[in-house]
Formats: structure tokens, sequence, C-alpha cells
């Protein structure tokens, strides 16, 4: 984010002498990114950040991937994997189950109802996306507040803790990367800031509240780090609460973008999938398909034609409104499909027929297109649905490979 903010307490100049009240120093912190040559953020604590009195292995959840063979589209219905009440004990961090992932991604899903551990993640940035219920986010920065339609962009090690508010469960798409994750630069200037044809700006991003000292000993925050099968964890023990910010600047921050301040870019005749980019990382790309107009070419098509993203494999979450193409496929709220590369796919049976005419599609989607092989996580081979492959070809389709 080329973006500049600043909030609390800070010197007039950078690197120099920022004392509090008494006369003592506070501690000046550089968190920048692709080794201090991007983005960057300078934040004062009270405390020394890198002070830790404890260190022990963090087991982290099942990370394991199967690889995608034999090669099928594949449906994952995430909401089996909570049962009605038990995600009153999960939590946005701990409690997320891998769908799918490579060697750029990992793709989980949660639904949760307790507050999460300090925690962050030094693989890379991750974006949640909000499928339903509110959340506080405190962070060193500052908190976020955040509710359904949300992406939550936190940078690479930036620590924070998720805390459900209301009473109902939160529902989180979490996408992690090995990267940073940012707009696409086609949407911004040499200099960064939003162009006219981009979707979206700077005035529809949320960066966080002023910066908050939380009081606190012998606090553990839990890590996500580089390891043996790439990804390790650890659990520190911080003497004084990290939460200790009294003020910041710069250009690296989490902040929320939500998913109705879209604007689609539509046309007289069907669209391809990179108008509705959001978001970039290394390896992959995230998409959202949002209500809107639909093609006005009077011979449109409205529903996509059957496509091949030959370089892709491509992943839709489908979290609101009426997904017409997909009718007859078993797909429905929360659920997710998986299409490969090297597999075409496109609407469902009589789609294309009920979709002529049509001047307005409510479909609300999260897609990620990933540019390696995609692979099974335990959570996507929990809750997949094996007739999904065969729903082209009509009933009974598939019995053969059933059996």
């Amino acid at each position: 984010m080329a973006f500049y903010r600043q909030a609390g307490s800070i010197p007039r100049k950078r690197h120099t002498q920022h004392r509090r009240a008494d006369g003592s120093l506070y501690y000046e912190e550089l968190m920048g990114a692709d080794g201090f040559s991007s983005d960057s953020a300078l934040l004062y604590h009270e405390q020394i950040p890198s002070a830790i009195v404890e260190a022990r292995p963090w087991h982290l959840p099942e990370y394991r991937t199967a690889p995608n063979e034999p090669l099928l589209p594949r449906h994952f219905r995430l909401p089996e994997l909570f049962a009605d009440q038990e995600w009153k004990r999960h939590d946005v961090v701990t409690g997320r189950r891998l769908v799918l992932g490579n060697a750029d991604v990992r793709i989980c899903y949660v639904v949760a109802g307790s507050a999460s551990p300090l925690y962050r993640n030094a693989l890379g940035d991750e974006c949640v996306y909000v499928e339903s219920g509110s959340a506080r986010v405190p962070t060193v920065f500052g908190p976020l507040q955040v509710g359904a339609g949300d992406y939550v962009v936190l940078p690479r090690s930036t620590t924070h803790q998720w805390v459900p508010e209301g009473g109902e469960p939160l529902r989180a798409y979490c996408i992690e990367a090995n990267s940073h994750i940012a707009p696409p630069p086609r949407y911004l200037s040499p200099s960064g800031q939003f162009l006219e044809h981009a979707p979206y700006c700077e005035r529809d991003l949320r960066g966080p509240g002023p910066p908050e000292v939380v009081a606190g000993t012998d606090v553990e925050v839990l890590v996500k780090h580089r390891g043996a099968g790439g990804v390790a964890g650890t659990v520190y023990t911080y003497p004084r609460h990290p939460c200790d910010v009294v003020g910041w600047d710069g250009c690296l921050y989490p902040y929320a973008f939500n998913i109705a301040d879209f604007e689609p870019i539509t046309g007289r005749v069907h669209q391809p999938p990179p108008v509705h980019q959001v978001f970039a990382g290394t390896g992959f790309v995230i998409c959202n398909f949002v209500p809107r107009k639909v093609d006005y070419h009077p011979l449109a098509v409205p529903v996509p034609y059957y496509h091949s993203n030959v370089d892709s494999d491509e992943v839709m979450f489908y979290c609101g409104g009426d997904y017409q193409a997909r009718q007859g496929s078993g797909i429905g709220q929360g659920s997710i499909s998986l299409h490969p590369g090297g597999h075409a796919h496109g609407p469902q049976p009589g789609a294309i027929e009920r979709s002529l005419g049509v001047e307005f599609v409510d479909e609300l989607a999260v897609m990620v297109d990933t540019f390696r092989p995609l692979e099974l996580g335990e959570g996507g081979v929990a809750c997949e649905d094996p007739a999904y492959p065969w729903s082209w070809s009509g009933p009974g389709a598939g019995a053969a490979a059933a059996r």
C-alpha cells in the first residue's frame, strides 16, 4: 500500500528521539517489506519490541496436502466442517481447516465464536474474507472493526487478534499467502495512487483506529513462520503486551475493504474474469463477483461462456445471492468449487437458456486463481461432494467411477 497514514504520537522527523512525559525514550521499530526497499511503517513502542522471555513449538493444524489426482473439478461444502454448536469453542486462528493449498497460497475456512490468541503470520500476508458475523481485530497499529462482506488485509508479521462480537458465528474464508497481497498494479499510478478506471479507491479502504496500549505481562503470541515442509509454528512469550504502540506512520498497515464498495465493470457482452480482480499476490489473484447489471447487447448471453483457464486453477467461494450459472450442480451458500487447469468449465445444463433476457444478477462470490496446481487439504477431503465432477453430464453420470 502506497497510501500514507499516521496515527497517535510520532516525532517530527523519523529516526530521531521520541520521548515520553518523564523524559524516557520510546522504542522505534521499522517494519519494512522486500528488504526495506518497498513499503514500510515506523512504530513507536513503550517497551523493547524484540524482548521475549520464552519460546516453544506451536503444533499447527494439519497442513499436508494431496494432489488433485485424478484431475477433477471438485465441490466442497464448507458448512459441513463445523457442527451446529461446535463453532462456539473455535477461534479464527487455531480453528482454521485447510481446504486447498500450494507453495504460494493456502485457502482455509473457519466458523468461530471465541477470541483467538494473539497471532502473526511471518510467512506472508493474509486476506480474510468475513462471510458473516462481526469482530473486533486489535492489532499493533490499532483496532479494526469488521463485519460481513469485509476483506481484512493483514501484512506479514502484523501481530493481531480476532475477537468475535454479537453472539453470532463468525464465518471466515482465510487466504494465507507466502507473499504480499496488494491491489493489482494496473489499478495504480507509478506512485501508487488508484487510477480512475480502478473499481475501488483509497476512500474505500478503512485503516485501523488509533493505537491502543494494552496492559499485560507474560503474554503469548502464536507465530507462523518458515520451517521444515514450508511452514512451522512457534509460541513466543513477551514480558509485556506487544500492543504497546503509541504512534505510527507509513504505507504498510492492516486495512479492511468491503465487497459492497467494489464497483463492477460491465459491458455489452460478457466480460472476462480479470475485470473482477480485487487483489494480487505472487502466484495468485483474488477476484469478486458482485450484484450487477449484466450484458446489454440484444443477443447477449449473460452467464459465463465455457472456458479453459490454461495457466490456472480456479477456486470460487459462493458467499451470497443466487449464482444462476450453477443451478443444478449442488452448489449453495458456503460452497467452494475447484476447476483445475486442463478442464473446461462453465454453466450447468440449461443455465444458458434460462439467462437469456436477464438484465441483473444477484450473486456474491470470491474467486482465487492460482498459477500453480492446487492440492487438497484435510478440510477439503472432509467435505467434498463426490457427485460434482459429473454434474454437467446428467443423472447417473459418474456411476462407473463411483464403483
